[in-house]
């Protein structure tokens, strides 16, 4: 089996026995109502992810992808509150807001040539400190149905599944063809493996990384309508934990944190491992103080999985 595979493999396999283990301890965890509620509460960081796992493989990170969802969330919800937007108009100006946060980061790191940690972590306290005070820290409520209609449900037998999480597999898909079938997605795996090689090879690296960035951002819009559908509320406190989560599902999915290897579907295996563990520990009746320590630890695994594979 390739490192490759192997890397897939291990979470698909960790995903099935974390399953088996909380089945064993609850008989509810396995219900097509909680499993459907694992996939929900999966969905924003799963999204939030795809743009998080296109910006590692480069070599890259994005620290400020949750902030940038909840300013994006905070524009919808204000143009369509506040200035009377139409809702699909709303929903366009957020999504662009958050499109062209991804396109500042990308320049930062493409044309002023600054390290992706330090240039995210600044646009990440921007974008919290735009958020507060352009919402003024106020929670909009009263939201037209369009905003709001991907937290609805369409029943799969008996099981309800929202059209938020059938929009995240979708764009997983989407993603999946994109790196595996596309020149682009071939580019992004070569600037990650070895930039310069790849620039000598004739890839406009700049240009790769700058899409990647803006990738990164208009799915940040994507995932911040999918938090208001899923909450009902434009909420200018959500993200802050976000950012984190996605790192560490990429991780878990088997993505190398130096770039370059990696596969799309492990990032939501890596969301729904997250998810498992939460749901799980919870239907025991563990403290959510041991779930983020359970999370914390699984990240330090996988990081020094990676680093054992690189040497093999």
């Amino acid at each position: 089996m390739s490192v490759r595979r192997l890397a897939f493999a291990g979470p698909l396999v960790a995903l099935l026995l974390a399953c088996t283990f909380f089945a064993l301890q609850s008989p509810r965890f396995l219900t097509g109502a909680n499993l459907s509620l694992v996939l929900s509460q999966v969905v924003v960081v799963g999204v939030l992810s795809v743009g998080q796992t296109l910006v590692i493989l480069t070599g890259g990170i994005d620290l400020a992808c949750g902030m940038i969802m909840a300013l994006g969330s905070v524009a919808m919800s204000m143009l369509a509150v506040k200035q009377g937007w139409h809702p699909a108009m709303a929903i366009a100006g957020g999504v662009g807001v958050s499109t062209m946060a991804g396109l500042l980061n990308g320049l930062l790191v493409t044309r002023v040539k600054l390290p992706p940690f330090i240039v995210t972590l600044g646009t990440m306290n921007i974008a919290f400190a735009v958020t507060q005070l352009v919402s003024r820290a106020q929670t909009f409520t009263d939201l037209p149905p369009l905003l709001t209609w991907l937290g609805t449900s369409v029943r799969v037998g008996s099981v309800p599944i929202a059209y938020g999480a059938l929009g995240m597999l979708v764009l997983y898909a989407f993603a999946f063809v994109l790196l595996r079938e596309t020149a682009w997605g071939r580019h992004v795996y070569a600037v990650g493996d070895n930039r310069e090689a790849a620039r000598l090879a004739g890839i406009n690296t700049d240009r790769v990384l700058l899409s990647v960035y803006m990738l990164s951002g208009l799915l940040a819009g994507i995932a911040a309508l999918l938090s208001i559908a899923r909450t009902g509320v434009g909420d200018p406190q959500s993200g802050q934990t976000e950012n984190l989560d996605t790192v560490t599902a990429v991780v878990l999915g088997g993505t190398s944190l130096f770039g370059g290897r990696g596969v799309i579907v492990g990032s939501l295996v890596g969301a729904l491992i997250v998810g498992v563990f939460r749901n799980g520990l919870t239907l025991m009746g563990v403290s959510s103080v041991y779930q983020i320590l359970v999370t914390g630890v699984l990240v330090i695994l996988a990081v020094a999985t990676d680093q054992w594979s690189r040497k093999v």
